[in-house]
């Protein structure tokens, strides 16, 4: 997808189309000015279809193309591929004929394991994804569990390079507790090789009480992919967990990413589902606020 303003200003408006058909209100506007905006490309725009993982284990071509209308230029999938789980290569087709891409794919270690590598590495390969992010794993908060993860992360990046393919590791708000004078994040990062992806949930880094601007600049070029998500407290008042209408500073973030990260992609994922809506309402309704703060990115 083209950078430019009026790509991105068009696709906010498909955005808010789809939220005015869904009856639902237009995302609060009243964000913070973007600093000028980077000579880098901006990164394209996914979602993790865990946002919307009961409508894709019913309907998985309707819900993509529901996805694909909104604008979204890729999608992150999480182990579900509908009809077309034993068929890489017709759901590549599926995702092109909806002008979609494949940002990456979450999955496990074990999916990497001696004897499931070939066949995994074959499938996503066929699929068109070159980035596998280990979606969660407990011993990365445990004092010796996180060095066997850092240990198997490495050895994956190295089996996986001759594929063309990259290993990462997906965080949740326990990697950011303190550890050692800073925190399990920080023992990952310092320790796997510059080409372990470092993919920041922004969400989860806030609900930790961090700021995932703070660790995008720490590791310059790591974080390859972000996911742009709200995540509240049980006792979190007056913050709705849709981007763009909760407190969360989007525009440092976004900055973060297009100077230092080496982003690619910004990928909208929806575990709230506020004020009555469908999960795709949600995630229309963040993908309209992720929209306009891009927009801002770029006025002069």
């Amino acid at each position: 997808m083209p950078s430019t303003a009026i790509t991105k200003l068009a696709t906010s408006l498909l955005g808010l189309l789809w939220l005015t058909a869904a009856g639902c209100s237009e995302p609060d506007r009243s964000v913070e000015a973007l600093p000028p905006a980077s000579t880098q490309a901006l990164p394209l725009v996914g979602v993790q279809l865990w946002s919307v993982k009961d409508d894709v284990k019913q309907n998985f071509k309707a819900t993509l193309t529901a996805l694909a209308a909104m604008g979204f230029d890729g999608v992150e999938f999480a182990g579900e591929f509908g009809e077309f789980a034993n068929n890489p290569t017709g759901l590549k087709a599926f995702l092109e004929q909806n002008k979609l891409k494949c940002s990456a794919a979450h999955l496990h270690f074990d999916r990497l394991s001696p004897a499931n590598f070939d066949a995994t590495v074959t499938f996503y390969r066929a699929l068109g994804c070159d980035t596998l992010i280990e979606a969660m794993d407990k011993r990365a908060w445990d004092s010796e569990g996180v060095h066997q993860v850092v240990k198997e992360l490495n050895e994956f990046a190295v089996k996986l390079a001759p594929h063309g393919m990259s290993i990462g590791y997906h965080n949740h708000a326990q990697e950011f507790a303190d550890f050692q004078g800073s925190t399990y994040w920080d023992i990952i990062a310092k320790s796997t090789t510059e080409n372990v992806v470092l993919q920041i949930d922004a969400g989860w880094v806030n609900y930790a009480g961090k700021d995932p601007v703070k660790y995008v600049r720490r590791y310059p070029g790591r974080t390859l992919t972000t996911h742009y998500k709200v995540r509240t407290h049980e006792d979190s008042q007056n913050i709705t967990p849709i981007i763009g209408q909760d407190t969360s500073d989007w525009a440092a973030l976004i900055a973060a990413n297009i100077d230092v990260g080496g982003t690619r992609w910004l990928v909208v994922e929806q575990e709230e589902y506020p004020n009555g809506m469908t999960p795709l309402q949600a995630v229309a309704a963040s993908k309209a606020g992720l929209d306009a703060l891009l927009a801002n990115h770029l006025a002069p």
